[in-house]
């Protein structure tokens, strides 16, 4: 969670990973778009002598989609390249790096930065863009937060990029929600198969608490993201909405060159891994089709639409929480498809539904963060729980670091948001409050109020585990 090893294969492939996505309009630049996508999960911060590079060998992408095909009509690829000062060493650093040309600094990570349109023409942004180094400790990286700002690099035209390590800001109670959908608020209430473990309700535990991820963000003026840029934009017209989805790809072959000791890679590149929506791919696909989902592009997910209609999760809470979820299980029992799911999460909300909102992509089920880029940014109390919190620049308008996507989608798969496509049902008391009990001051490391927006990354002297 969100997508933290949610699948089997990308599971033992962590620089492939994709953990995180965000998409969503900039609180401090709201002409602009900021795109935030996260891999290599679970980093405990004391990593070295190796600690967390990209993978040299993978291909990042961010895709826009912009005319409702859930087919990319804008993509932003990178490549990252290593480059050692001394092979003769073991060392990360051989003294304090001070700046991002320090000449202590023997493992640098260097990228590019490409656009293709949807026509297949490619635009070669920058090259050799610096990125940090990863947070290692006093001695090492003595002033971190200038380090990582100096890493942010302007792309011209009012484009900023940086890639780089940071605190993971997404915060889930992993270790009590794999522990059989158990929620520490609600353990009390768990059916508990006759453990009788818990007794009263608990504080939520963030699993991801004191632990980095690597941060591809983008941000991008709204003006080079949408069709038909007119310069004003109204938030009912289709072409302010924009889907988007992040991908990693490998080479089909790769081999090793023993006489080298380096990896020669060939062949087409092929999707390893993929992201749109929070938790999609880790609680609603089965398992035995998670590999194949991380395949697919998001045009075909279609095929996918039934576990979206019929969720298992909304299937288990009643059985696992006796007595809590009537409505919910009488729900289940009917067979009625889940409408307000397949909206939220394969093709947008149409406008009518929530008042002064929509980010309807069309007809085409697809996988994708879909973004209105003509609703300004909440800068005064947004809420964490987005639109069901009355906070229409929220989840799942995209997706903002604070967002408490977790609550969110267990609300909306418990049946809150089933109600506005049904007017005759009514939610279980319980399901508006349910939560893992974490919110953003669960996540140690506080969000920046100005991009790259997550926290500085923890560091490995004054972090030693997890």
């Amino acid at each position: 969670m969100s997508s933290h090893r949610e699948a089997p294969e990308i599971s033992k492939d962590p620089v492939a990973d994709s953990t995180d996505l965000y998409a969503f309009v900039s609180p401090d630049q709201p002409d602009r778009v900021t795109l935030i996508a996260n891999y290599l999960p679970l980093q405990e911060p004391p990593g070295g002598p190796n600690f967390y590079p990209f993978g040299d060998d993978v291909l990042y992408e961010i895709h826009i989609d912009n005319n409702g095909d859930a087919r990319a009509d804008i993509t932003y690829q990178f490549r990252f390249q290593t480059k050692l000062r001394d092979r003769n060493t073991f060392l990360y650093n051989t003294g304090p790096i001070l700046s991002l040309d320090s000449a202590n600094w023997n493992s640098r990570q260097f990228y590019s930065v490409t656009r293709v349109d949807g026509m297949g023409h490619r635009e070669v942004l920058a090259s050799g863009l610096a990125c940090p180094p990863d947070n290692i400790g006093p001695l090492s990286t003595p002033n971190y937060p200038a380090l990582a700002m100096a890493a942010v690099h302007s792309l011209g035209g009012g484009t900023r990029v940086f890639a780089g390590q940071r605190a993971d800001g997404f915060y889930v109670d992993l270790g009590s929600i794999f522990d059989l959908l158990n929620l520490r608020p609600f353990q009390n209430l768990h059916e508990q198969f006759g453990l009788n473990v818990f007794h009263r309700p608990a504080r939520g535990v963030n699993a991801l608490k004191n632990i980095n991820v690597k941060s591809i963000a983008l941000q991008v003026p709204i003006r080079d993201l949408v069709r038909g840029w007119s310069g004003k934009q109204r938030r009912n017209d289709p072409r302010t909405v924009i889907g988007v989805w992040t991908s990693a790809s490998r080479q089909q072959v790769k081999v090793r060159d023993h006489s080298t000791d380096d990896d020669v890679c060939t062949g087409p590149f092929l999707q390893v891994s993929r992201l749109g929506n929070p938790l999609v791919n880790e609680v609603i696909i089965p398992l035995g089709k998670k590999d194949r989902w991380n395949h697919e592009q998001p045009a075909d997910d279609k095929q996918f639409s039934n576990f979206v209609l019929h969720p298992e999760v909304a299937a288990l809470l009643p059985p696992l929480y006796p007595g809590v979820f009537p409505n919910l299980a009488a729900l289940v029992a009917s067979g009625k498809p889940r409408n307000d799911l397949l909206a939220i999460l394969h093709t947008g909300i149409p406008a009518g539904i929530i008042p002064g909102f929509q980010n309807f992509t069309g007809p085409v089920e697809a996988d994708m963060l879909r973004l209105n880029t003509a609703i300004p940014p909440t800068t005064s109390n947004p809420s964490i729980f987005g639109l069901l919190g009355g906070d229409l620049a929220g989840f799942p308008n995209g997706r903002r670091p604070t967002d408490d996507v977790v609550s969110i989608e267990l609300r909306a798969i418990a049946g809150v948001t089933f109600a506005l496509v049904d007017k005759k049902f009514t939610p279980d008391a319980a399901a508006g409050g349910l939560t893992d009990g974490l919110t953003p001051n669960s996540v140690t490391s506080k969000f920046l109020d100005r991009f790259p927006y997550l926290g500085v990354p923890y560091d490995g002297y004054h972090t030693p585990s997890a």
